[in-house]
């Protein structure tokens, strides 16, 4: 018995310890429930939450107060979570498309100083995601749980030359392209000089 609140002392610890998360609310709707003597009036939250170094998850919750659907949003949201893996901490690796129901997204990679070129509800997943530079850009639903979901179904299939070498069982150099054109560059200089 002992044992066991002890492993729930330790699970309770670690969760604090875990990184700070940020959070960003995208969306909030009143929404009603008609009932005998009329209107009952809550609010639904959507909330979207990363540690910025490519972790993000997104959460949905309903209450009677603004602050109390935020805060359940953002607990599922926390539970929910993806790890996606970025070039140089600020990139995708590779372009890619992502749908659910109606929306698709398509993210495309991006050189240093783009900035994040997308609209509302992928900038936020973006932003908490870590990304520095990417185009996106969203094709259908403008419904921001259908974009969110669409977003987060494209970055859930991006892959790292990393992962992509170990299924292959091969190295990670053999599998990136060659840069070929750097070295002759610089023989080129070398002749006009």
């Amino acid at each position: 018995m002992a044992e066991r609140e002890n492993r729930r002392g330790n699970r309770r610890d670690r969760e604090e310890q875990a990184p700070e998360f940020a959070d960003r609310l995208v969306a909030i709707n009143r929404v009603s429930k008609t009932v005998k003597g009329g209107k009952r009036f809550g609010f639904a939250a959507l909330v979207v939450v990363g540690d910025q170094k490519g972790r993000v998850g997104f959460g949905k919750g309903k209450a009677k107060e603004v602050p109390e659907a935020i805060r359940k949003a953002t607990e599922q949201a926390k539970r929910k979570m993806i790890r996606v893996p970025l070039r140089e901490g600020r990139t995708l690796h590779h372009d890619i498309e992502g749908r659910h129901g109606a929306g698709k997204v398509v993210m495309r990679t991006a050189p240093t100083g783009t900035g994040i070129i997308a609209g509302g509800p992928m900038r936020a997943v973006f932003e908490m995601l870590g990304v520095q530079d990417v185009v996106a850009k969203s094709i259908g639903s403008q419904n921001p749980y259908n974009m969110i979901r669409a977003t987060l179904d494209g970055l859930s299939k991006e892959a790292s030359p990393r992962s992509v070498a170990q299924r292959r069982g091969k190295k990670v150099a053999d599998i990136l392209p060659k840069r070929e054109d750097a070295p002759q560059e610089s023989a080129h200089v070398a002749e006009e000089a």
